[in-house]
């Protein structure tokens, strides 16, 4: 088991930032690959963005692309999304997922093999 603790997620305007974190609680992400999902109300659970263990694959989709930035700190066990331009659309409940011995970086939310337990991100207009 990875324990996964989200944190960051509360109110934003539109246009404005939040960031949000994901740690292992007591164990390493050594080798893991790292994504964000979220799921509105009355939709499915989509993948946002992902980062490999090396930091040099991540993948966004396309309607944050430009706007989030993921980014991780292996030292301290953390991945981060990093939310700019935020608008209402973006609000909904963000899972962290972890993928382990993956090279790479997938969508499919089947592929992963921890969650977190969510944090709620709303955006007003």
């Amino acid at each position: 088991q990875v324990p996964l603790v989200e944190s960051g997620g509360g109110l934003a305007q539109a246009g404005g930032s939040l960031r949000l974190s994901c740690a292992a609680s007591g164990r390493t992400f050594s080798g893991y690959a790292v994504a964000w999902f979220r799921q509105a109300p009355g939709k499915e659970r989509s993948f946002v963005a992902g980062i490999n263990w090396t930091s040099d694959i991540r993948y966004y989709a396309s309607s944050v692309k430009g706007r989030f930035t993921i980014s991780r700190d292996n030292a301290r066990n953390t991945v981060y999304l990093q939310m700019n331009s935020l608008n209402i659309e973006d609000t909904a409940v963000y899972y962290c997922a972890v993928e382990r011995a993956a090279s790479m970086v997938h969508i499919d939310s089947g592929r992963y093999d921890y969650w977190g337990q969510g944090t709620q991100v709303t955006v007003s207009s």
